[in-house]
């Protein structure tokens, strides 16, 4: 690939990362999945050159599927821990989703936590408790934010390893 060529690549499939990186903050937006699809392209692109290309790609993809496992789990340990059932936690979980569709990904979010509220309200007939319990999804979700966006500041230091060495 004539240089031009290579440093253009370079900087667009960063821009794409970052993009997918900077996405981490809203939710349902999967950054994680752009940053590894920037990556695929790269390498579609680039060619899969050398062994140690296909390890990092393997752990970029593997971080990526850890990363957007562990936005849920975040979230639903952080209610589980305030005493949320697992019921209310499933169950706002889709009602989140259903709701993204209709409404943007923060509106799903919102819809999330008003209906673990909402079922723990009635459950546990004390809407101090049930606040204390979507508290704490509201805090798994800021945790998960964190632990996504290190993941994909990993995945992107492997990416530039990569494009440096190539």
């Amino acid at each position: 690939m004539a240089e031009f060529g290579l440093v253009f690549l370079n900087a667009l499939t960063f821009a794409v990362m970052l993009v997918g990186l900077l996405s981490l903050v809203i939710p349902g937006m999967p950054g994680l999945v752009v940053i590894w699809v920037a990556a695929l392209v790269y390498a579609l692109i680039t060619g899969f050159s050398a062994w140690w290309v296909w390890v990092i790609f393997i752990v970029i993809t593997l971080l990526m599927i850890v990363g957007n496992l562990a936005d849920n789990v975040i979230m639903g340990a952080g209610a589980r821990e305030k005493g949320a059932s697992w019921w209310a936690i499933g169950g706002s979980f889709l009602a989140g989703l259903i709701a993204s569709f209709f409404l943007t990904p923060i509106g799903g979010l919102l819809v999330m936590l008003a209906g673990l509220f909402l079922v723990e309200v009635v459950r546990l007939k004390n809407w101090r408790e049930a606040l204390n319990s979507t508290g704490g999804m509201a805090l798994g979700f800021g945790q998960a934010v964190l632990v996504r966006g290190a993941i994909g500041l990993v995945m992107m230091g492997l990416w530039a390893l990569w494009a440096l060495v190539f």
